[in-house]
């Protein structure tokens, strides 16, 4: 699979209208195609049992760079996946792409895919937490954003917990930062968090609720009894 092949894949599928509504929504000014979601991912599900992890991170790399939202976001996906081998240039490629951020739909296909980098060697939390004092809004959402799983575990191990703490301590970083989307995020990760740790979210907020924006400590605050 080549960069010209997966293109015209993707412009098969090319729908005018929506790539128009698409432009509107996300105001990111890139070309857009108006590809379906459900449709990247069997495109990506199909290219990924053709290439090894080299040619998918080539592949990644490539689509990444041509600056077309379907693209953007199939590089992500071609690179979401649980288990991958020495993933060193996949984890790489994920974090090279933080300061290209300019909209939250491609930021989160990227996390996602960099959520599964995470979760294998916890020792890139080094890493993420540069982001945090970044001047590049984007790049500080991410930090939180590329970190919820670690709001999702039922049986977190020590370390698990270390981490928790620690992304709680950049939350509470962020919490002066009145940018719409990080305080969304500070929310976000608060909210997922009180379905497992309830306590943790009412210290945090305890502390920072009332410096936070009223609709993020509230969207917080929505799971807690």
């Amino acid at each position: 699979m080549i960069l010209e092949d997966a293109l015209a894949q993707l412009n098969e599928h090319q729908d005018p209208e929506k790539a128009a509504q698409s432009a509107t929504y996300h105001k990111a000014p890139r070309p857009y195609l108006g590809v379906a979601n459900p449709i990247i991912n069997d495109l990506t599900k199909e290219w990924r049992t053709k290439m090894d992890v080299e040619q998918r991170v080539d592949l990644a790399d490539a689509l990444w760079e041509t600056d077309i939202y379907e693209a953007r976001i199939a590089a992500a996906k071609l690179l979401t996946q649980a288990r991958i081998k020495d993933d060193d240039d996949v984890w790489g490629l994920i974090a090279s792409w933080v300061d290209d951020f300019d909209s939250w739909a491609i930021a989160d296909h990227a996390c996602m895919a960099g959520q599964k980098r995470l979760v294998v060697d916890p020792a890139r939390i080094d890493h993420v937490e540069e982001w945090v004092k970044s001047e590049h809004m984007w790049t500080r959402r991410a930090a939180l954003v590329i970190t919820l799983p670690w709001t999702k575990m039922n049986n977190p191990k020590p370390l698990d917990l270390e981490i928790r703490e620690r992304v709680l301590g950049w939350a509470a970083l962020m919490v002066p930062d009145r940018a719409w989307f990080i305080q969304k995020a500070i929310a976000w990760w608060l909210r997922e968090l009180s379905k497992h740790d309830s306590d943790a979210v009412r210290a945090f907020l305890d502390e920072h609720g009332a410096a936070m924006k009223p609709f993020a400590a509230k969207e917080a605050a929505k799971l807690l009894k």
